[in-house]
């Protein structure tokens, strides 16, 4: 008789296997997202988009950084009609003489290729009679913008998948999650104008790279490093900090060689810090001239300077606010944490880190987390009044994947009596006799054979499972009620929205879903004069 392994071999079942290989996770992960782009929403609204945009417009239309016609068309638009904002984008001037841009030019950078992409087609298609505009302001360019900026989010959770499973050994489920419990979600569907999503993407590459660059740091890999941190502090500045991870983990490995003696892995290392530096300040370049031809000084413009306390005053308020708070915004979030909490004490394994490593890339993690908890803690506008979460925490994304990537794995680990006949048989020369009398186990009354890898539910995984439901409907609930007006939208009022979270918005689901699909002009403020 054949065995299983050499039927694997035959010529018939090779297609099965070319075909299991395209139907794995991230290839249908990858389906579900483009059947999904049609539900990003091509649109610029707030101040805070119209900024960001600015950039790419202005220099990709009129090679300059005067940003008074990109302001002025969205205000005669009556687009950007919001409180103060022609008293601040059309009326006052920076030290040089210019309209204020209070934001960075890195989100512009990357929605660049998409921007091109609109740009050649609809010059395709005027060249073919065509009457749609070639402003930079029309449906196509905006689509561009909101598509990349979908694009990006959704490497984030790729790139996170793939960092969670290299340390834990999973990912997949975790970044799903994440995905659609976290403001994430919202950055990269409905308000995809913002920076949000492409911070995502940028501080999730960062820690890709810096946990490949870790094991030797080169000199190419801390290039390579401080190009993507340069990135990270492009798109939004606070996301700079995130680099005391690295520089911790790097000043640990360097003060471990100097106290071995050991001179030419010194060396080593400080040329490659050297490298880094100047790679950090060539890619950086393109924001310093930005900051100069705008502010006349390498910064930000002064009259915001006033609204950063650095002894970080709200930094507990940031977290536990029930109206503004991260944790009643995002409850994933103390998932994540206590994840992340659980790694650096007591790693599950799996992944290619050994425990060990794993365990202090879990307390970098953690000192991630806490820097950006300091810098969101030290903004005067801590609370983010009127928008959609604590969308400052989105660049946290790859860590809060790690974080429920262990949690999952700590959980659900498989029990030793489960995973030990599969051990046994993998040994060289069982025969396909001995695998299966060794693989399949009865349950004691039953004459069904248990899986090897089968867990049975136990209460801590059920509870686990519940919550993760729970905190994803949480987000989808108040995503709901903030689009379609059913909630204030400058605080959260807990018991109010948990209420139409579990009953009002179930009630309206086909009434939301046809809105925004078919008419979603319906969930726009109207501007006032």
């Amino acid at each position: 008789m054949m065995t299983t392994s050499q039927a694997i071999g035959t010529p018939a079942a090779r297609p099965r296997r070319r075909w299991r290989a395209v139907f794995t996770p991230s290839w249908l992960l990858v389906l579900v997202f483009v059947v999904s782009l049609p539900a990003v929403t091509p649109r610029l609204y707030a101040a805070d988009e119209i900024e960001y945009f600015a950039f790419l417009r202005s220099w990709w239309f009129d090679r300059d950084l005067s940003f008074d016609n990109e302001y002025r068309y969205f205000y005669d638009q009556r687009i950007a009609r919001a409180f103060g904002f022609k008293e601040t984008f059309l009326e006052q001037q920076t030290e040089t003489g210019l309209r204020f841009n209070f934001a960075t030019i890195g989100s512009a950078i990357l929605w660049a290729p998409f921007y091109a992409a609109a740009d050649l087609a609809v010059s395709g298609a005027r060249a073919f009679g065509s009457d749609v505009a070639r402003d930079g302001f029309s449906r196509p360019y905006l689509a561009a913008v909101a598509c990349g900026s979908a694009v990006y989010g959704f490497l984030a959770v790729l790139i996170s998948a793939s960092v969670a499973r290299r340390v834990v050994g999973r990912g997949t489920m975790a970044a799903v999650l994440v995905w659609l419990a976290t403001p994430l979600l919202f950055y990269m569907y409905v308000a995809p104008g913002m920076a949000h999503a492409c911070s995502a993407f940028a501080v999730a590459a960062f820690v890709a790279v810096w946990l490949r660059v870790r094991r030797h740091w080169s000199i190419g890999g801390m290039a390579a490093l401080a190009a993507l941190g340069a990135l990270m502090a492009m798109v939004r500045e606070q996301d700079v900090l995130l680099g005391i991870g690295p520089a911790v983990d790097f000043a640990a490995t360097l003060g471990k060689a100097a106290w071995r003696r050991h001179g030419d892995t010194v060396r080593r290392l400080m040329g490659g810090a050297l490298a880094g530096a100047v790679m950090f300040c060539a890619v950086y370049v393109p924001q310093a001239l930005a900051y100069v031809e705008l502010n006349g000084h390498m910064g930000p413009a002064r009259v915001i300077s006033n609204k950063m306390h650095w002894t970080a005053p709200h930094a507990l308020e940031v977290l536990l606010s029930p109206e503004h708070g991260l944790f009643f915004w995002t409850p994933l979030a103390v998932l994540a944490l206590a994840g992340l909490v659980w790694l650096a004490i007591r790693p599950a394994g799996g992944g290619t880190e050994e425990k060990a490593s794993a365990r202090w890339i879990g307390l970098i993690a953690l000192l991630m987390v806490a820097a950006q908890i300091y810098v969101n803690g030290s903004i005067d506008s801590w609370t983010q009044a009127g928008a959609f979460g604590q969308r400052r925490f989105v660049g946290l994304t790859v860590l809060f994947v790690l974080g429920m990537a262990q949690l999952s794995a700590a959980v659900f680990k498989p029990r030793a009596a489960d995973v030990a006949p599969r051990e046994r048989v993998s040994k060289p020369g069982a025969t396909s006799t001995r695998i299966r009398a060794a693989s399949i186990r009865m349950d004691a009354g039953s004459s069904v054979p248990a899986d090897p890898g089968r867990l049975t539910p136990g209460v801590a995984q059920v509870g686990l499972a519940v919550l993760a439901g729970l905190c994803l409907w949480w987000n989808l609930g108040l995503m709901a009620q903030f689009g379609a007006g059913m909630m204030d939208r400058q605080r959260l009022q807990p018991g109010r929205n948990a209420y139409n979270t579990f009953v009002t918005v179930p009630a309206r689901i086909p009434e939301l879903a046809y809105r925004y699909l078919f008419d979603r002009h319906s969930f726009y403020q109207r501007p006032t004069s």
